[in-house]
């Protein structure tokens, strides 16, 4: 499961459009990290007790954990990521849309995925994560 959790939060292309509140605009930094493999950007945006979360798969708690993962090597280069969709209400972002990443084993991951973002002062404090596998 390790070589699939990477490539969640690897969002990339601008909402256009959207309104952008601050929230959305942490959402779209935080998505941006990935899509150039900005580490530091991407924890820039997180709470430090941040809870990270893709149900039946893992569960991290804090920066340090996040940062762990950042460091997977089960994907080659930086995902092409479409935001279909980014919504706001009571300080959850929601941003859906699909992926595709080539896989350090020589494939291609290609993937539909739906990110909840729970945020606190600016910054991201919970992230769940689903994921829908293309055939």
């Amino acid at each position: 499961m390790r070589s699939h959790r990477a490539h969640f939060t690897a969002a990339g292309s601008t909402c256009a459009g959207l309104d952008m509140t601050e929230n959305k605009s942490t959402v779209e930094r935080y998505l941006d990290g990935f899509r150039h493999s900005d580490h530091r950007l991407i924890l820039s945006c997180l709470a430090d007790d941040m809870e990270w979360s893709m149900p039946g798969a893992f569960h991290l708690i804090g920066k340090a954990a996040v940062q762990r993962e950042l460091d997977n090597d089960g994907f080659v280069g930086n995902p092409a990521i479409t935001v279909t969709r980014m919504i706001e209400e009571n300080g959850i972002v929601v941003a859906e849309g699909s992926l595709r990443i080539r896989t350090q084993a020589g494939g291609v991951l290609s993937a539909m995925f739906c990110e909840v973002f729970v945020m606190q002062g600016g910054r991201i404090k919970q992230l769940i994560t689903y994921q829908v596998q293309r055939a």
